[in-house]
């Protein structure tokens, strides 16, 4: 009784309740590994219950990736990132893209994961250009 009368009845879920200032490309390119590899084990493995397993494992991280780069480009990017880096708009729009439908999530051919990976790198770079600059 005397734990239900003390209990939180809040619950709060988000990446940071309290901006932390951490922030890292690592985390969506972690995601996007593992992507890529379930993808080349989707490619190597015939066995139905092993590949639906995979697909479902995989729109999950692609979901995660996705995410990642969302909390990336609207709490870490502030407007002078975006204007030093005019590209930087289209560039999380094209790898949330490719972690979506008409990507990964859509996708067993490990080439998508390359592609997202790909981006990724180039978030990644101005990311910590970025970091010096600071």
């Amino acid at each position: 009784m005397f734990s239900r009368l003390f209990a939180s009845t809040v619950t709060a879920e988000a990446h940071c309740d309290l901006p932390c200032g951490v922030y890292d490309p690592a985390q969506a390119r972690i995601e996007a590994e593992s992507v890529k590899a379930i993808q080349e084990k989707y490619q190597a493995n015939e066995d139905t219950a092993f590949r639906a397993r995979a697909i479902e494992i995989k729109e999950q991280r692609s979901e995660l990736v996705k995410h990642h780069l969302s909390v990336l480009w609207s709490d870490y990017f502030k407007a002078p990132h975006f204007e030093a880096y005019p590209n930087l708009h289209t560039l999380f729009n094209d790898a949330i893209k490719a972690a979506g439908a008409g990507g990964t999530k859509g996708s067993n051919d490990p080439a998508t994961g390359q592609a997202l990976l790909d981006l990724i790198a180039q978030i990644d770079a101005i990311f910590w250009e970025t970091k010096k600059a600071a």
